[in-house]
């Protein structure tokens, strides 16, 4: 049976192992495909590197095959549209959304902020409004997945 001080210690000694992995875990890389003139674009990816991403920005000047290409859904489309591993991420959607997706390593095609939602990252301004983050399958079947 274990004493107290030995199970004190094996506990500490598994979170700092924990920690050393986390430390370990490279910043997730997500590639953006955006208009080159987008102002509200450059400031989603300001928001994604501030929150841990390494952003890889890709101006394009149809962004209609890249959401096409991508299998976006045309009622959940926004300005941009990302991939982060096999994952597409379309829109404004939060660091922390992503983040917990990616954790989740869901089955969903992706995640989207549909429009071009004040409030959201990158369309701050004086008022913010509430919205969802939808989860999306290839055959174009969606949910809410986050509200905001």
């Amino acid at each position: 049976m274990l004493s107290r001080r030995h199970f004190l210690v094996a506990s500490a000694a598994t979170l700092v192992a924990r920690r050393a992995a986390f430390a370990q875990t490279p910043p997730p890389v997500i590639t953006i495909y955006k208009d080159p003139g987008c102002e509200c674009c450059a400031k989603w990816v300001k928001h994604l590197n501030a929150n841990g991403f390494v952003a890889m920005v890709r101006d394009v000047g149809n962004m209609d095959e890249v959401k096409k290409t991508m299998n976006v859904p045309a009622a959940l489309q926004s300005c941009h549209t990302a991939v982060v591993g096999r994952y597409v991420i379309e829109g404004h959607v939060p660091a922390d959304v992503i983040k917990k997706f990616l954790a989740e390593q869901s089955s969903s095609l992706g995640l989207s902020v549909p429009g071009m939602v004040t409030g959201s990252p990158g369309m701050e301004g004086a008022r913010s409004e509430h919205y969802d983050v939808v989860a999306f399958e290839r055959d174009g079947k969606s949910r809410v997945y986050a509200k905001r």
